[in-house]
């Protein structure tokens, strides 16, 4: 903090954590989407790095598809896992974080 308060980047550091904070509370995104957000909005790499280093996709697209799960769960899976990874991609998560979320709702749901 104090080198970012040398070089006068205190602010957009609060600006990005509130932002990164903002966006896992009301509309969660995966970590590369909201670092292509604040780029977006001109905040410096080294601080996008800093304010999104513990973000864990896998944690948040399993909460997420857990919320979809009451919309999805009479599905068959090859429906299922196009709703489900359609979903996710949109809040910008990878391949394979869809494939594992996927699959773990899908066991969970095959338990219930």
């Amino acid at each position: 903090m104090a080198r970012l308060r040398e070089q006068n980047l205190s602010d957009d550091f609060a600006f990005a954590r509130f932002w990164k904070d903002n966006r896992l509370s009301f509309r969660p995104k995966s970590k590369r989407l909201i670092e292509k957000e604040l780029r977006d909005k001109k905040v410096a790499t080294e601080i996008i790095e800093q304010v999104t280093e513990g973000i864990d996709d896998e944690q948040i697209a399993y909460e997420l598809g857990s919320r979809r799960m009451h919309s999805l769960a009479r599905l068959e899976y090859r429906d299922f896992y196009r709703r489900l990874a359609s979903y996710l991609a949109y809040r910008g998560f990878g391949y394979e974080v869809i494939k594992r979320t996927a699959a773990l709702l899908w066991r969970e749901r095959e338990c219930h």
